[in-house]
């Protein structure tokens, strides 16, 4: 079995990814400056797997190769992930996804890493011209967060060219849902994806709820996305690394089910978990919001035998409701 750095790993799809690398018989050391990662979801070893420093300090990251390894294997999930945010802070979000990445990069080649899956994004495809996207649709990022999610991509394919790094760049669609054990869940502070955002407001945690939009060309007017649960998220970078560590080519792959749910139906599918009324205030659209992605997956089923088991969105409201109560003690 594989010896693995896993960056972000005491974030939300990178523990549940480190659950799944564990299970699989793999080790693993996380790099994390806990951030907005939180040390207690690595579970009861965690001082021992966690090396708290910042992706992108080259003699942290130089150090944690050198000292913890030798590593097979690297999985990148660190990264600041808000979209709105980075429309706002431009500047920071690309010193720290493709600056980091940068760094971690040069580190993990220096020290013989030869494959590394990497956290990427459906936002890499903008406002795509056809739906469901497949991995041949042109990349054209409408925001700053899929703008260096792209660069990352492209740094990737030159590392491919120069040193014969195998790659593999999963594009999730939206990540949501809970470990079905309560081992791990979503948590971030501020909360800003939206099943959660919607759990926390009927849970009186916030105040109120905002549905961002309801004028887009969709049959409801709301946002349509394709919701997959994290758990099917983690499964998938279990198998893309061990068919990069037997030596196969990957490169990008969509990650998502192929169905999309429009905002509506996922607060009614909130309704439905929780029994509970979700009060709600319409908001104008969001900047770098596209209508509608929903994701073809089949180059990553054809090519890693995945399917998701987790992705049914009232499996996936209910587990991140559960988790919910439990993380907030309810």
């Amino acid at each position: 079995m594989a010896h693995l750095l896993v960056t972000g790993g005491a974030g939300y799809v990178g523990s549940h990814a480190l659950l799944a690398l564990r299970e699989a018989g793999h080790t693993a050391v996380v790099v994390d400056d806990l951030s907005a990662g939180h040390r207690a979801l690595l579970g009861a070893d965690g001082d021992r797997l966690l090396e708290v420093c910042d992706i992108c300090d080259p003699a942290a990251i130089a150090r944690v190769l050198a000292e913890r390894g030798p590593f097979d294997g690297v999985l990148h999930f660190a990264a600041l992930l808000s979209v709105p945010e980075s429309v706002a802070q431009p500047a920071r979000y690309y010193r720290t996804n493709v600056g980091g990445s940068a760094t971690l990069l040069d580190a993990a080649l220096e020290h013989g890493v030869r494959a590394f899956v990497f956290s990427s994004t459906c936002a890499v495809y903008g406002t795509p011209a056809r739906v469901p996207i497949d991995e041949d649709t042109p990349l054209a990022p409408i925001n700053p967060y899929g703008a260096t999610k792209r660069a990352v991509e492209a740094m990737l394919a030159d590392a491919e060219s120069s040193h014969g790094l195998r790659w593999a760049a999963l594009r999730y669609f939206n990540a949501s849902g809970a470990d079905p054990e309560g081992r791990s869940g979503e948590c971030h502070d501020p909360e800003v994806h939206l099943i959660p955002s919607a759990l926390e407001a009927v849970a009186g945690l916030r105040d109120g709820f905002k549905l961002f939009g309801d004028d887009y060309p969709t049959p409801d007017g709301t946002c349509i996305r394709d919701y997959i649960h994290v758990s099917d998220l983690a499964d998938a970078h279990v198998r893309a690394m061990d068919a990069l560590l037997r030596g196969e080519t990957l490169r990008a792959r969509n990650l998502g089910t192929g169905k999309g749910h429009s905002n509506r139906e996922v607060m009614a599918a909130v309704e439905r978990a929780t029994g509970r009324k979700l009060a709600l205030t319409l908001a104008p659209r969001r900047p770098g919001d596209p209508a509608e992605l929903v994701a073809d997956a089949s180059r990553a089923h054809r090519d890693l035998g995945w399917e998701p088991r987790h992705s049914d969105l009232d499996e996936i409201v209910a587990s991140a409701w559960a988790w919910l109560r439990k993380w907030k003690g309810l």
